[in-house]
């Protein structure tokens, strides 16, 4: 339900008059403060463009009023654009500008050198490391006979004694081969079963993997309800397994 506020429904236009009045107040500041200097080149007036930005209406010249016209108060020095605010020339006090009304001052040439000085950095700091890997590199191998097995004392001995077969040994006791077998899974769930329900957590282990015991077991017990052996009703976070024919 949406309650009506009879002092909410004018904001919109409470914001807009108050936008307006900004503006206008904005436009006459930068009228009166600019009043008091001309365009050094020709002499016309000047109007505001920009964040302490001016151009000429006469000879269409742009300009910083605030570096051509302030000086700073502690020096009497003309003033000079920082990161984010202008300093002094001689002492580099930060000193605000009588060109900016409510703005914040944006130097694109500053953050632009800043970018370019950092991209620089970077390229030198990868050639730097690009020589140094040049510098510390192995030298080429080059053979220029075949390997002699026989000048390392032992060594064709040993190589023998690793390739002669072990007696009863089989592939899969160095292979380590860890296979699924469903039917191993299917006969444990039915034997644990019984007549009763049990959680799905409550079946002994087959493999001491818990991740990959838990996802055959899952899947032994996806195809064991499809064959209506068993019924599957999820019980909070666990998952009851109850004999298909015990199933109401």
């Amino acid at each position: 339900m949406i309650f009506y506020n009879p002092l909410l429904a004018g904001i919109a236009q409470v914001h807009e008059r108050i936008g307006t009045l900004i503006e206008r107040t904005r436009t006459f500041y930068y009228a009166v403060v600019l009043s008091q200097h001309e365009c050094p080149t020709c002499g016309g007036p000047l109007e505001m463009t920009g964040p302490s930005q001016c151009r000429c209406l006469h000879c269409g010249e742009d300009l910083d009023p605030t570096t051509a016209f302030q000086k700073s108060p502690c020096c009497s020095a003309r003033l000079r654009r920082a990161r984010c605010h202008y300093v002094c020339a001689r002492c580099h006090a930060v000193i605000p500008s009588r060109y900016l009304f409510d703005e914040r001052l944006f130097d694109a040439a500053y953050f632009a050198e800043k970018m370019a000085e950092s991209r620089d950095r970077k390229h030198q700091q990868r050639e730097e490391i690009r020589r140094w890997l040049a510098e510390n590199r192995s030298d080429a191998l080059s053979l220029d006979d075949l390997p002699d097995l026989a000048a390392i004392p032992g060594l064709l001995e040993s190589l023998d004694s690793l390739s002669k077969n072990v007696p009863g040994a089989d592939i899969a006791d160095f292979q380590g081969v860890d296979e699924f077998h469903m039917e191993t899974y299917r006969q444990a769930i039915l034997s644990a079963l019984g007549s009763r329900s049990l959680h799905f957590h409550a079946f002994h282990a087959l493999n001491t993997d818990t991740r990959r015991e838990r996802a055959r077991r899952f899947v032994t017990l996806v195809f064991m309800e499809q064959a209506h052996e068993v019924y599957l009703r999820q019980d909070g976070p666990d998952i009851l397994v109850t004999p298909y024919e015990a199933h109401d």
